[in-house]
């Protein structure tokens, strides 16, 4: 088919000089059109060597909701992950992460909360922006984007989490416009994502105590260490509480080890339950734990360790074959108050704070047990 039977196809004149112009033309904007996909596609290959090279969760998350703009020019980033589990959010809080700096990062708890963006298919979705579809998924934004662009992060055919993209732009993301470009990147985030969380498993699995799936003492000590120095550099409060089972043995003896592993689970639980995300808590051995409660003076300590021996001792613990029982725990409490006194300050280490609070569970223990004393504050 010659290039003149096409030209009178679509009306155009037949004539040599005419028709060189025409094609000329089209080549050019063939041509334009290479070249501009090729930037696009050295724009996101560098995005993806940059995410590849990154393991860390934190990490990850920074350099996806924080593109470089004078590359992509993307007016808004959000991310939505499911995090059924609070794992994602555990190992961001871990690495001192607060979430609500974070904004444009948001977690769905069910599969439901995220295939409701993706009923149709796995594929990106581009279009005009709707408020009743997609004010949700971008709650921080500066302006109401006009036109988005839906990434699904997609493993073994399961939705983890979605990329969004907004533009002031209406017609930056139209549909109908390929998406090969994102559905390349939306991969390589799914799989850098996917590997971030399981190099956070195995690290978790290596500072998590195994029986009530909390940290333990390995990773206390290491937070300690941490959780002290930033005490001192920052001049804040940091609070340390040990507890201890009371009579635990008595439990293990009348109900067996088996019962006794429940009650440990369940008073973890319990403790937990009464803490703030962002504090650290342990088992420490035994029937004993421990926690650091950043930001927290003697009274608000004191105040978290009534909460806790309470819940405890209002548990019912149920078992079959044998009535139901309670127990109850004790706690020693102690705070670490810097000052200005630099010298002194850096002559207090982790162990001296718990050395503290354990004397203030030993005077617990000799009093009666199920009780909370403090060693009050530790001035310098």
């Amino acid at each position: 088919m010659t290039a003149s039977f096409l030209l009178e196809q679509i009306g155009m004149p037949k004539d040599p000089t005419s028709e060189n112009k025409i094609l000329r033309h089209r080549l050019d904007e063939f041509v334009a059109e290479a070249r501009k996909n090729e930037r696009k596609m050295r724009r996101f290959q560098s995005l993806e060597l940059k995410l590849i090279g990154l393991s860390s969760v934190k990490d990850l998350i920074e350099a996806v909701l924080a593109p470089d703009y004078s590359t992509f020019r993307w007016d808004e980033v959000t991310l939505l992950l499911l995090d059924p589990e609070y794992e994602i959010q555990r190992a961001l809080e871990d690495e001192s992460v607060e979430l609500s700096s974070i904004p444009h990062l948001m977690f769905a708890s069910s599969d439901d909360d995220l295939n409701a963006y993706y009923q149709m298919s796995l594929f990106p979705t581009l279009g005009t922006y709707r408020a009743r579809q997609h004010a949700t998924l971008f709650p921080a934004r500066r302006r109401t984007p006009r036109s988005v662009a839906l990434l699904p992060l997609v493993r073994q055919g399961k939705l983890i989490g979605s990329l969004n993209v907004g533009s002031y732009s209406a017609e930056r993301f139209e549909r109908g416009v390929r998406t090969d470009f994102f559905e390349h990147l939306s991969a390589i985030v799914s799989i850098c994502l996917e590997n971030a969380v399981n190099i956070e498993r195995l690290k978790r699995q290596g500072l998590t105590d195994t029986l009530t799936a909390i940290n333990n003492r390995r990773f206390f000590d290491q937070r300690l260490k941490e959780e002290v120095g930033l005490a001192k550099r920052n001049k804040r409060l940091l609070s340390c509480m040990l507890l201890d089972v009371d009579l635990f043995k008595n439990v293990n003896d009348t109900y067996g080890h088996q019962v006794g592993d429940l009650v440990l689970r369940d008073v973890a639980a319990l403790i937990r339950a009464q803490m703030r995300g962002s504090d650290v808590l342990s088992r420490y051995g035994g029937e004993e734990f421990s926690a650091l409660l950043s930001q927290a003076d003697e009274e608000e300590a004191l105040e978290v360790a009534e909460r806790i021996r309470e819940s405890i001792e209002q548990h019912i613990f149920s078992v079959d074959g044998h009535a139901d029982f309670n127990v109850t725990i004790s706690i020693g409490v102690t705070t670490f108050n810097p000052t200005t006194n630099e010298e002194a300050v850096m002559r207090i280490e982790g162990e001296y704070l718990v050395g503290q609070a354990d004397k203030a569970l030993y005077e617990a223990k000799a009093n009666g047990r199920n009780r909370v004393v403090s060693a009050g504050e530790i001035e310098v």
